[in-house]
């Protein structure tokens, strides 16, 4: 049963007055909990409690502020709940009068993350619906604040994401956990060495890694001189839980939803893709989540729609070469929007029924194909002018004979018995000719000046929040990430916009 938030219990504690002594007006978490109205929070996951049937489960509100503290102080859940007893900060945040003791149990959060923000049945519904939420939050603050225009630009840009299991397994997470753990530990006592369970690394079963792991931890759980010690009581914490949420997803070997995505012709990753709209004052106003070989340009209009429905009038997109395809080039001439994008060398996807199938990366200037193999090669064919006097030279793409005749989509794409698969592709029309025309205009090279903004953001989001890794498996833990990551990034800009504003 779904239980709201009793905030006037502060009222009632003889030192609440506590808290406007020790945490000064301008915290984050101060801030944060004063301008943001988390109600929205007991809407979006009120049909995953039931009213009826038994006891009242914790604040919901609450227990979504324990998961933002969660993601940015990169805590256990063990950890987080022993920190909030003594840390007013975290009480003050959470709605606690300063003298609680009577904190929830950390397994309330696994169950909150797994089953109300992960359930199976519409999962990556809800995990989406939460990224939307927290952005369309931040943006209905910035426009309240007056930190940004209601008619404004939006500069659009992907940032990449690695798997969280790109290039180590679950078996190997644990053992790098645990090695790390042994090695915190002999700076205390060098004799554990001796007492240390066997390890079973040789054998290569997570089974067995899982068997070791529960050990380890059962003998240094029984050792004071461990569990009183702050840093190794937290890696000790952060073990357990990574065992736990192994041996919940134990079918794994790697992130089944991720996909490999390529930066250029000659780098690949194994993850996701994060694609963003942000305002010239930095605030994210709409982003969406997908698995790493998508292509950038498909989500121009996406990220369009979504920043209109947050309450901005769209005059201009902002972006690279990966958003000049027609399609868009046309979308935003048919909606009134000025399209600041620099045409890419290839910017068609030409007349074919099938062109749906292959999709252009501008960054390593080859055609991806709908199984996500690359082209290996490409050539020029046709006559520079035609007939007609028009351009009718067409870009021809190479791709893997071998990967197309085990490719799964093979069937209509690849002709069986065939010794070469081609894709080929207009140069130019007459929409890219008007578009150039524009690109040489004053106020094009005006817009397309801020583009360098939005690749600092990029910067920003994996430099200061180390969201150049997934800190959860599958398209839902991706998700959840990005939402309490974008959410931060929003309001600590939004904050700082205000302070310069009334300065």
């Amino acid at each position: 049963m779904l239980r709201t938030s009793n905030q006037t219990s502060l009222c009632l504690s003889n030192y609440a007055n506590l808290y406007d002594t020790l945490i000064d007006k301008n915290n984050f978490w101060r801030q944060l909990k004063e301008k943001v109205d988390f109600s929205f929070v007991q809407e979006e996951l009120k049909d995953k409690y039931s009213s009826t049937m038994g006891r009242s489960a914790e604040d919901v509100t609450r227990m979504f502020k324990y998961l933002l503290l969660k993601s940015y102080h990169k805590l256990s859940d063990r950890g987080l709940v022993e920190r909030t007893k003594t840390d007013l900060l975290f009480k003050y945040f959470l709605d606690y009068v300063p003298e609680e003791t009577n904190l929830i149990d950390p397994s309330l959060l696994t169950v909150f993350r797994r089953e109300r923000l992960s359930n199976k049945e519409n999962e990556e519904e809800t995990s989406t619906n939460l990224l939307d939420k927290l952005i369309t939050k931040t943006v209905e603050i910035a426009l309240k604040e007056g930190v940004i225009e209601v008619k404004n630009k939006i500069i659009q840009d992907s940032t990449h994401t690695n798997a969280r299991f790109q290039h180590i397994s679950p078996r190997e997470e644990l053992i790098r956990q645990a090695k790390l753990l042994r090695k915190s530990v002999y700076k205390i006592d060098e004799s554990m060495h001796d007492k240390m369970p066997k390890k079973r690394e040789a054998t290569g079963l997570l089974e067995d890694q899982i068997e070791y792991t529960k050990e380890l931890l059962e003998l240094l759980k029984n050792d004071e001189r461990f569990t009183t010690i702050p840093g190794i009581k937290e890696q000790i914490n952060l073990l357990e839980e990574t065992m736990n949420d192994t041996e919940y997803e134990i079918e794994y070997s790697k992130d089944k939803d991720a996909k490999v995505g390529h930066k250029t012709a000659d780098t690949a990753f194994f993850g996701y893709k994060t694609h963003i709209a942000m305002t010239p004052e930095r605030i994210i106003t709409a982003a969406t989540i997908t698995s790493g070989e998508k292509h950038d340009g498909k989500k121009l209009q996406t990220l369009v729609k979504k920043s209109q429905e947050n309450g901005i009038e769209v005059e201009a997109v902002i972006g690279n070469g990966a958003y000049s395809e027609k399609d868009n080039i046309e979308y935003c001439e048919e909606n009134n929007i000025k399209l600041a994008s620099k045409l890419s060398k290839i910017v068609t996807h030409g007349n074919s029924k099938r062109n749906n199938n292959f999709e252009y990366n501008k960054d390593a200037g080859m055609y991806v194909c709908k199984g996500g193999h690359m082209a290996i090669r490409k050539a020029k064919q046709g006559s520079k002018k035609s007939s007609r006097g028009d351009n009718s030279q067409v870009e021809c793409y190479f791709f893997d004979v071998e990967k197309c005749k085990h490719c799964k989509y093979k069937e209509g794409c690849y002709k069986e018995g065939a010794k070469t698969k081609t894709y080929n592709v207009n140069i130019k029309d007459d929409v890219h000719i008007k578009h150039m025309d524009y690109m040489k205009t004053d106020e094009f090279k005006e817009f397309y000046s801020e583009r360098y903004k939005i690749e600092a953001k990029n910067a920003e989001l994996k430099n200061n929040y180390d969201y150049d890794k997934a800190n959860a498996t599958g398209k839902v833990g991706i998700t959840i990430q990005g939402a309490t990551t974008l959410f931060f990034v929003n309001i600590k800009r939004i904050f700082k916009l205000i302070e310069e504003k009334e300065q």
